[in-house]
């Protein structure tokens, strides 16, 4: 039987969910997954599929019907592939985490906001806006577990959600030195972020790819976009980004060229 595929981004973090839950059902290769390289035009065939849209993932089912988003193609998986739930089966327990799920967006763009910023005089604002979010999400862990690790007894659907956006936030860590300030207010969060970063099942990315690949988010391009006075994307395949030095911290100060973050051996 001929397995649905999944277009997808390796180190974006809405990809990245659709993984981890695969992970939690013990089903990794369920999935025929096509990676898509962001620094090129979508191929005009991946287009036809998606209507035009160029965002992904996208999941293609065998029959090929098309589901696009990464709340919706978790949704369906975890509807096709029920057991194990990772999702709550309780009415009410599920409507905690849909509640707690609905607050990731406001997390993301504070987040993306903040990295992508070029102005340093609105580091500070965009900072506390970040802070703002997570103290938020400290006060909903509070209110619906309180002494526990995860929302619930185990790492599910919210963790499967929230997961890759706290990994990607490691470019805030590194071109902001954003972290979370030792105050009880952030506590609870703190601990919730620390056992999802830990998780088996959410290991598919790590610091070092995500600092290095986002330089240019870091720079204020995002989605494969070339800057001024470059002329590879820092989300390019070759060379391998292990192989490429870690970019400068000084997001403000420096602008680094093709051949300082080792994009050019394969060019």
């Amino acid at each position: 039987m001929t397995r649905p595929t999944l277009f997808h981004i390796p180190v974006c973090p809405f990809c990245q969910r659709i993984q981890i839950l695969l992970a939690l059902k013990g089903i990794p290769d369920a999935l025929r997954f096509e990676v898509v390289d962001v620094t090129v035009p979508r191929p005009p065939e991946l287009l036809r599929k998606t209507r035009g849209s160029t965002m992904l993932p996208v999941l293609e089912l065998a029959d090929g019907r098309i589901l696009k988003e990464s709340m919706v193609i978790l949704r369906y998986l975890e509807d096709v592939f029920p057991d194990p739930p990772v999702a709550q089966r309780d009415p009410y327990r599920h409507a905690v985490e849909g509640m707690l799920c609905r607050m990731e967006g406001d997390l993301v763009n504070a987040g993306y906001g903040f990295v992508m910023n070029q102005d340093p005089a609105r580091t500070e604002a965009l900072r506390n806006g970040l802070l703002n979010q997570y103290a938020r999400l400290n006060d909903f862990l509070l209110e619906h577990a309180p002494d526990g690790v995860f929302l619930f007894e185990a790492f599910g659907w919210a963790e499967a959600v929230f997961t890759p956006i706290f990994m990607r936030f490691w470019f805030v860590e590194y071109y902001e030195g954003f972290t979370l300030p030792a105050e009880p207010r952030f506590d609870r969060v703190r601990r919730w972020i620390d056992a999802c970063l830990a998780h088996p099942a959410a290991q598919q990315a790590s610091r070092e790819e995500i600092v290095k690949l986002y330089y240019d988010y870091a720079k204020g391009a995002g989605n494969g976009a070339v800057l001024p006075g470059r002329t590879r994307s820092s989300f390019v395949f070759e060379p391998h980004w292990r192989s490429r030095p870690w970019p400068p911290k000084d997001k403000y100060g420096v602008s680094a060229s093709d051949a300082e973050l080792g994009l050019l051996s394969a060019a």
